[in-house]
């Protein structure tokens, strides 16, 4: 799943590739993709680009009649970039293109999905918060004005499952289920434990985690290619898809764990006081 710290470098890439540059010409190869049927993607033909952003885990390209191109990455999207027209075809084991857009001067972009299902989806809107998803958005840890209040209402007092309030767009945005568990095991937090139950410290450590997990993610993400990012991202990871593998903090055996539709590695002797999770 596509998380904050790869999307920011997926924005900051193509904030500097499609600048200035006027859309060419759009194919839209599967058309459940397209949210806003009104204003479908080919009406942005003859468009010029203005810039690129970030919204969670969605990215926008603005255009310069004030038009806005929202990306929703879904659960499995991504966006394949290509300098030359001609350029050669993606591997036969690359995700397909649902969507492409073409650029004067023959370089475009593809939208992606590895699912098995369609969790893409595109829109045309006039804002950002027209999507619905973005709309709903919680505060960001990567924003420099993400506050300790934004994460108190976020999750002081809650009798919910901290993974679950992580992961939880709502409350906190960007961030999923791998960093979901990088940040638990930072904090010392069991991926179970209700936010209520946590004492002032867990709460202390679990707000720096939040914050230095997904902002380090975001400097060391910068200037990696699109193509490589996701290769980055499981390269770095501490706990998460490391099930078996010794903790680099104690050396202790991290584990895994399933539960509510999702799974989390954690480690026993650093989050649960040596509890293996059933």
């Amino acid at each position: 799943m596509p998380e904050s710290p790869e999307v920011q470098a997926l924005a900051d890439f193509l904030a500097v590739r499609t600048a200035g540059l006027r859309v060419r010409d759009v194919d839209v190869i599967e058309f459940r993709v397209v949210k806003t049927r009104e204003r479908p993607p080919s009406t942005l033909v003859g468009a010029r680009v203005r810039g690129a952003s970030r919204h969670g885990k969605h990215i926008a390209l603005t255009f310069d009649d004030g038009r806005i191109l929202v990306i929703s990455l879904g659960r499995h999207g991504w966006i394949a970039w290509h300098d030359d027209r001609e350029a050669e075809p993606l591997a036969d084991d690359a995700p397909p293109a649902l969507a492409r857009i073409g650029f004067d001067g023959g370089s475009a972009m593809e939208a992606t999905d590895a699912g098995s299902w369609v969790s893409l989806g595109i829109f045309v809107v006039d804002d950002p918060a027209d999507v619905p998803a973005v709309a709903k958005l919680g505060p960001d840890p990567a924003d420099p004005g993400f506050s300790r209040a934004d994460f108190d209402r976020a999750f002081a007092g809650r009798r919910k499952q901290v993974k679950a309030i992580l992961q939880e767009q709502e409350s906190i945005a960007g961030v999923g289920n791998a960093y979901s568990d990088e940040i638990l095991h930072a904090a010392k937090v069991s991926p179970v434990a209700h936010a209520s139950c946590l004492d002032a410290a867990a709460l202390d450590r679990l707000h720096a985690a939040t914050v230095d997990t997904v902002r380090d993610a975001i400097a060391a993400r910068r200037g990696i290619p699109i193509d490589q990012l996701k290769a980055a991202k499981t390269a770095a990871m501490r706990v998460h898809g490391r099930a078996g593998q010794a903790c680099p903090v104690c050396g202790g055996q991290i584990r895994e764990f399933a539960f509510a539709s999702t799974t989390a590695d954690y480690c026993p002797t650093c989050q649960t006081g040596r509890s293996l999770l059933e």
